[in-house]
């Protein structure tokens, strides 16, 4: 591998094509957005190889650049919230401590910074495991949500290398979360790819945020200052790899969770994440009266009743768990475990929902890395049901989709959308040195993965 840093050549701010209008100009958060304060922004991106070959390479990515500026100019119009930042309104007399985005015309935008990388595609998805310098393909690492008053709430990174472009998405997740990110990625390849701009967007973001009756759009917090509930998470050490599991395997895993429980109820993903819950506990060796859990970011669009809108924009999710012994998940099969999973998620209704949401009310918790997630569990977040390889932005299917820094702890596992789709999914795993040279060698865990480069890297 070339030895190599991303060198940053330019940065601008990007707003809205066209004045949002007044009755736009605040974004209020709800319970979900607030939770977040603490954590990472999102960061996603989709890794392209250039065409072949361009006839001048200055005058492609000069093009490129243009364009994508002009693309997110139009769908920062759109999803208006990304080109403000935060505030705090703070009173005494009456006590009041409130958080909103300011969307008016006077913010800056969305930050686009340009960058080189003296690499190859090769270069990037060969290693076994990630390679440090993806975390370099995003702006923004370490920052945490509250950070958007004075940082953006959006910041595009593209990084040239050799013969690839990767774009990097890191967006504050007070305002999104992974539906609401892969529809405004989505939304942006729709107005790259459409020759006339004037054309109305397929999935309209909906902005109107969701508040129990009797509550919001301003809710009172319970502080005087942020130190009181913020905190900075750094990322242990920790190996990452990318798993492919294909359509074939995942259907052999649901089949086998379905028929050792005897139902027909547990779903593809519901098996897969009892599956790598299971593989991971063997791999940390852990003792068998020790209690391990496996988490599962959960929707709370579809769950609602009346539904919300899947163009739902904010942050609007919540976790669910599944608990056990370590011993029990080890010495009972993949039904048991995947059932308790099945349980987990559709034990999470609309009555579930708003009571967690009055709790929180009655006393707000801001979700901290360190206090509330479980060293001893898994944590399945992202979904393979996001549109991540329909973005094009004329060079092209990607050939990866990558994330950076932002969240990483020992037990997190995306779930992306595997790249030959019918149901296929890959998993980005990050464990501990030991326990990731454990699963490595696990045999079970090898008999449903494929070893093969999930990624397509064209020789040419």
């Amino acid at each position: 591998m070339t030895s190599s840093a991303v060198q940053r050549v330019s940065e601008c701010f990007i707003k809205p094509i066209n004045p949002i209008h007044e009755s736009n100009h605040i974004c209020y958060l709800t319970t979900w957005d607030i939770a977040m304060s603490s954590m990472h922004y999102i960061q996603k991106g989709l890794l392209f190889k250039k065409p072949t070959p361009p006839n001048n390479q200055q005058n492609f990515i000069n093009n490129l650049l243009e364009k994508l500026k002009h693309s997110l100019s139009i769908a920062l119009f759109h999803f208006y919230p990304l080109s403000g930042h935060l505030v705090t309104h703070k009173t005494q007399d009456p006590p009041a401590y409130n958080i909103f985005v300011d969307c008016s015309n006077n913010n800056s935008g969305a930050k686009f910074i340009y960058a080189t990388l003296n690499m190859t595609v090769s270069d990037i998805l060969t290693p076994i495991h990630v390679p440090p310098i993806v975390e370099s393909f995003f702006d923004l690492n370490k920052i945490v949500n509250h950070d958007g008053h004075t940082m953006p709430l959006l910041s595009i990174q593209i990084t040239e290398l050799l013969d690839g472009v990767f774009i990097g998405c890191s967006m504050n997740h007070h305002i999104a979360d992974g539906t609401s990110y892969w529809n405004f990625f989505n939304t942006w390849s729709e107005i790259f790819q459409a020759e006339d701009h004037g054309v109305p967007i397929s999935h309209q973001p909906f902005h109107n945020r969701w508040f129990p009756n009797g509550y919001g759009p301003l809710i009172n917090l319970p502080f005087k200052h942020h130190d009181e509930f913020i905190s900075r998470f750094e990322k242990p050490e920790l190996r990452e790899r990318f798993f492919h599991f294909t359509t074939e395997s995942i259907a052999k895993l649901k089949a086998k969770a379905n028929i050792e429980s005897n139902t027909n109820k547990i779903s593809s993903f519901q098996s897969l994440s009892a599956h790598v819950w299971r593989c991971v506990t063997r791999a940390r060796g852990l003792a068998k009266d020790r209690k391990t859990s496996c988490q599962l970011a959960i929707n709370n669009r579809p769950r609602m009743e009346p539904q919300l809108p899947e163009e739902y924009f904010g942050s609007c999710i919540n976790t669910v768990s599944a608990e056990a012994s370590v011993g029990e998940l080890v010495e009972n099969d993949l039904g048991w475990a995947a059932w308790k999973v099945h349980v987990a998620v559709v034990e999470y209704d609309d009555i579930k929902v708003r009571k967690i949401v009055k709790e929180w009310l009655e006393c707000p918790v801001i979700f901290q890395v360190k206090r509330h997630f479980d060293p001893l569990s898994v944590a399945m977040i992202s979904s393979p049901r996001f549109n991540m390889y329909g973005n094009e932005f004329g060079m092209g299917k990607a050939v990866a989709v990558l994330s950076g820094y932002a969240n990483k702890c020992d037990g997190n596992v995306t779930a992306y959308e595997g790249r030959e789709g019918g149901g296929s999914s890959d998993l980005e795993i990050c464990l501990s040195h030991d326990a990731m040279t454990n699963l490595e060698l696990d045999e079970t865990f090898l008999s449903t993965v494929s070893f093969t480069n999930p990624f397509y890297v064209s020789s040419s």
